[in-house]
């Protein structure tokens, strides 16, 4: 599904950050639990991840480490760091409230836009 650029923006890292809050992962893998979680609408290519994997690093969101994967292949794993969990909670709460004034707007929790006030 090709959705608008400030909105792939807008959710990247909290995608990303709520990927690694379930475990450690990897970039090709964190691609593929993006793409499972939206039942395939999602597809993002890894010249859109790993940038953003680089910016989550210098922020100190997220580590890297290497590890060897059970294949015997050498990774570069990244992991949350407390940081990035608070973060990922604040982006959560903030789309939470976007998402539920949005459907209040549309009329879809039952109430119309005067649901609001």
């Amino acid at each position: 599904m090709k959705l608008a650029k400030d909105l792939v923006a807008a959710s990247a890292t909290p995608l990303v950050l709520a990927v690694l809050r379930r475990d450690d992962s990897y970039g090709h893998a964190i691609l593929q639990d993006i793409e499972a979680a939206s039942g395939g609408r999602l597809e993002w290519t890894e010249g859109r991840l790993y940038p953003l994997l680089h910016r989550l690093e210098s922020r100190r969101y997220i580590e890297s480490y290497p590890a060897t994967s059970d294949a015997g292949r050498v990774r570069k794993y990244d992991r949350l760091l407390t940081a990035g969990s608070d973060r990922l909670d604040a982006q959560s709460r903030d789309f939470d409230l976007i998402s539920s004034t949005l459907a209040a707007l549309r009329g879809t929790n039952g109430g119309g836009a005067h649901a609001i006030a």
